[in-house]
């Protein structure tokens, strides 16, 4: 059996790593960045944490700021048009996933034929040319968007989360510096922590799983599991917010080497539809969905919830299974993850969306990953289940 793994050619990881930004862009040879980022991030002044030490070291950088919270194809083509008059050699994308997952798609579009479009990148195709080289630097902890090889478009004209995977999304380095996310609130701190647990989870069940993925997984579950409660209860502890920083972007890289698997298949399209954050809509079909595949995936199941403290070594699988599908379950409660009824979502249009999003779900392939297969019924009964 052959083994491909995916990973940034350099990661950069600790309190302060962002002022060494300059010195590994001199290491790398680049010297004249686009910054990716988003409208807060530059009202807010935290734009001033990636120009300030660039300036130092005398690199002008300009910032395309034009994103949005679920990326589009059209701020793709936006920030395409801006890269491709500037002179640039390289992408930073600057934020949450939204930023970075924009910043690789118009790495993407920018090395495609003309005429070409995002559409055209979806899963199956792959997306392997960039036309530029990317760095990545979260202020979250959670979508692991920084060592991976995926990004997630909407196309505006279908209203759908198209899942584009391939060495042109894969960044060349990363800057992860868990200070970034000591000003992040609670409700982002939740669900950003959740979806990085659903990507260590999902990885480490999924029929794709392997030796080298399964590493990350299991690193990641276990810091997660211990400290997630406590980064969102406590903002300013250190030691919480850099094992949930460190806890993501492992957890990124056990699903760029494994999968994603039926929470993220199911999870795109309430996204599209409903303008669900990502990470949330993970934490609202997290704990339906694992009791779906329970039973199939149990072994695996029960080995994460000794990973993550929750049932003794040497427990029945079953016994320790069901002890982390209480814990996702605690989980919601306590960080108040909100039901798509509770979110808002009219009933009526919930009802009405659910054949399509199954149809998209099965589509991106996601689902094909999971312990138990669904089929679109099974997955609108699991809509109906989550609401």
């Amino acid at each position: 059996m052959t083994l491909s793994c995916y990973a940034p050619r350099r990661l950069v990881m600790g309190g302060g790593a962002l002022a060494g930004l300059p010195a590994l862009m001199k290491e790398l040879g680049l010297s004249r960045p686009l910054v990716v980022t988003d409208p807060w991030i530059v009202s807010s002044g935290m734009i001033d944490r990636v120009l300030a030490p660039l300036a130092g070291a005398g690199l002008r950088a300009q910032v395309f700021s034009d994103t949005v919270a679920d990326p589009t194809d059209t701020v793709v083509e936006a920030g395409v048009a801006v890269l491709k008059r500037g002179g640039f050699d390289c992408l930073i994308g600057f934020g949450g996933g939204s930023p970075m997952d924009t910043a690789k798609a118009m790495g993407i579009l920018a090395a495609a034929a003309p005429g070409q479009t995002m559409r055209e990148f979806k899963v199956p195709a792959s997306a392997d040319r960039a036309a530029l080289p990317l760095i990545c630097i979260p202020t979250t902890a959670g979508t692991g968007s920084e060592a991976t090889r995926f990004t997630v478009i909407t196309d505006t004209a279908r209203d759908e989360k198209m899942l584009i995977a391939g060495l042109g999304a894969l960044p060349l380095a990363a800057i992860v510096d868990y200070e970034l996310t000591l000003s992040v609130p609670p409700r982002i701190t939740a669900d950003t922590g959740i979806d990085s647990l659903t990507h260590a989870l999902e990885a480490f069940v999924s029929r794709r799983a392997n030796g080298v993925a399964d590493l990350y997984a299991r690193a990641a579950m276990r810091l997660i599991g211990a400290h997630l409660r406590t980064a969102y209860a406590e903002p300013q502890n250190r030691a919480a917010r850099a094992a949930m920083m460190e806890g993501a972007t492992l957890a990124g890289l056990a699903f760029s080497n494994s999968s994603v698997a039926l929470v993220h298949g199911m999870s795109r399209p309430v996204g599209a539809h409903f303008h669900v954050p990502h990470g949330l809509s993970n934490a609202m079909l997290l704990p339906a969905v694992t009791r779906f595949g329970l039973k199939a995936g149990e072994a695996r199941y029960a080995e994460a919830a000794r990973l993550m403290s929750l049932s003794p070594a040497g427990s029945p699988d079953g016994e320790a299974a069901a002890a982390l599908l209480a814990e996702l379950e605690a989980l919601n409660r306590e960080l108040g993850v909100p039901t798509p009824r509770q979110f808002g979502i009219d009933p009526a249009a919930w009802e009405a969306a659910l054949p399509v999003m199954a149809e998209q779900a099965l589509a991106s392939g996601s689902p094909a990953n999971n312990p138990r297969v669904p089929d679109a019924a099974e997955i609108v009964a699991l809509y109906r289940e989550a609401y």
